[in-house]
């Protein structure tokens, strides 16, 4: 392929700001859309789908790995950076799928796994080869003790100790992941320069963002000291799922680096060089979570924005719980950018998390359109999915099996959209899907919601429009951020354009009075009251209240 003249790279320089308010709507391949039915969605799959997304109303999409992989992780194990995996198409079909997307008006994001690769990348079979050939040092290879256990205490996510033995080099190397996802070492800096010449391949394919996994897991302390215990009062299961020991570890040194900052400069440069795109660091901390966006997005020459975990755990969404992590993420990041989700494919699905009425998944939506920050919607989650139930004869994920039933790991949320009511698969494949459609889901497929108008699917086009006709809830600044009881109240306010936002976040009525001023009541498409006849404003179960500042 011809080499893209960064001056051409999708949009123009007067919008390079694009990202900032956008909502990216996630698609996770494999589960999308088949086209050529062998059972697993694919990249011309998605091609087809392109007009359903735009739709939607969305600014991006973020397309999970879809590079060439043994599949170990479902393409999060890549072993090579720069190649379309067989079972989504080849490179041309991604080219495709950039053109399409952009004659809609649509960036395209996909997912960078830069912290580790397949232990079947010719990087990894080259550096397990020997202590010293050209690759010996691109991993992070360490000595036993001397009485041959690992060299340190690190867990791993997926359970059990984050170190392997390697019988060719005789050393232990690091998997914060699967044993089949050796960790990179960034403290070699060519292996920086390699993943910097891998993202410039996709830019120079026209991509116009990277959401880069595990952001904070690039850098391991060169020392490779012990991580100390975690008390049990400071655990949480943001991250890793209660019964996984890895929460019993403050992670001081297996990562949240220091060096990842440098790195993250060298990223951010080479990005500018592409005017108009951009980049959302996964940041997968329980207890710093907020801390490290605000140092990863701080000024212009660090990541555009981080993907905070905030909400989504399994501690329902209050309206306290917002205003607190809200203040929280004023004091650590003032300057910095979030992008928030509800769901995502590693966890339940927020409809299920939160045990939601359909007026109450309404309400937190458009709550949601109303946040501060970028959005990331899940494939589904517009159509009010649950999570779907996998029998453990079908299950997938090798996180799930390891720590079944406790945690029943990712599938329930990763199986296929579903796109008509009169197919036994939901319009996904015509053959045996990878993992089994959800009957229930089939009842609230595409075609039977396009014509109820009071489905969530139209509901959540008219909060992306009604977000987007309103410069100030997309890029705006927030004031005021007030939990009183169950309602959530905050001003947005952006070039001259304020706007009240409250949200009863529960099924009891709840009364409050307005903020001074002449207020406009608007949203009523969305089902927005404004203030009665005695000056408060009266707000019913899960109800919303927009009031625009003459």
């Amino acid at each position: 392929m011809t080499k893209m003249d960064p001056k051409l790279n999708a949009t123009t320089a007067a919008d390079k700001d694009w990202w900032r308010g956008a909502v990216i709507y996630q698609i996770y391949p494999r589960s999308f859309q088949d086209s050529n039915g062998d059972g697993v969605g694919d990249l011309l799959g998605i091609v087809s789908r392109i007009p359903y997304i735009a739709s939607l109303g969305v600014d991006a999409i973020w397309i999970s790995p879809f590079f060439t992989s043994p599949m170990k992780d479902f393409g999060y194990d890549v072993s090579d950076y720069c190649d379309v995996d067989p079972m989504f198409g080849q490179l041309s079909d991604f080219d495709a799928l950039i053109e399409a997307a952009h004659e809609r008006g649509l960036k395209v994001m996909i997912d960078l796994v830069l912290s580790h690769t397949s232990d079947q990348h010719p990087w990894f079979q080259e550096s397990r080869a020997s202590r010293d050939n050209d690759k010996a040092d691109w991993y992070v290879w360490a000595d036993p003790k001397p009485d041959g256990t690992p060299p340190n205490n690190w867990l791993s996510i997926f359970g059990g100790p984050a170190w392997h033995w390697d019988a060719r080099r005789e050393q232990y190397y690091l998997h914060n992941f699967l044993v089949s996802q050796p960790d990179l070492n960034f403290h070699n800096m060519e292996v920086q320069d390699a993943l910097l010449d891998v993202t410039r391949f996709w830019l120079d394919r026209g991509v116009d963002g990277f959401r880069l996994d595990t952001i904070n897991f690039y850098f391991a302390d060169k020392e490779l000291r012990d991580n100390p215990a975690l008390p049990p009062e400071k655990r949480n299961a943001t991250i890793a799922p209660s019964v996984n020991p890895y929460n019993h570890q403050e992670h001081l040194y297996s990562k949240n680096q220091p060096e990842n900052l440098a790195f993250l400069k060298r990223y951010r440069a080479l990005l500018d060089e592409y005017p108009a795109t951009t980049s959302v660091g996964e940041v997968g901390d329980a207890q710093r979570g907020l801390e490290l966006l605000g140092e990863y997005t701080a000024g212009d020459d660090h990541v555009h924005m981080c993907y905070a975990f905030e909400f989504l755990s399994a501690e329902k969404l209050t309206a306290s719980r917002v205003v607190e992590t809200m203040t929280r993420l004023d004091a650590a990041a003032p300057d910095g950018w979030a992008c928030w989700a509800f769901s995502n494919h590693d966890v339940i699905r927020h409809t299920t998390r939160w045990n939601l009425t359909p007026a109450a998944h309404r309400c937190y939506t458009t709550m949601m359109i109303a946040l501060r920050g970028s959005l990331c919607l899940y494939q589904g989650e517009e159509l009010g999915l649950p999570e779907a139930d996998v029998a453990f004869e079908d299950l997938q994920d090798p996180y799930g099996i390891e720590f079944w039933p406790e945690f029943k790991g990712r599938d329930g949320c990763r199986t296929p959209m579903v796109w008509e009511p009169s197919n036994q698969n939901g319009g996904f494949s015509a053959a045996q899907p990878w993992l089994p459609v959800s009957h229930d889901h089939v009842m609230r497929s595409v075609g039977a919601q396009e014509h109820d108008p009071a489905a969530p699917l139209h509901h959540y086009r008219r909060a992306l429009a009604f977000r987007r006709t309103h410069p100030a809830l997309v890029k705006g600044s927030h004031a005021n951020l007030m939990a009183q009881g169950d309602v959530l109240s905050f001003t947005r306010s952006y070039k001259g354009q304020t706007i009240f936002c409250a949200f009863n976040l529960s099924d009891t009525p709840s009364t409050l009075d307005m903020p001074a001023g002449n207020w406009v009541a608007i949203g009523t498409e969305l089902g927005s009251t404004g203030a009665a006849s005695d000056g408060r404003l009266h707000l019913g179960p899960w109800q919303p209240c927009f009031a625009l500042q003459r």
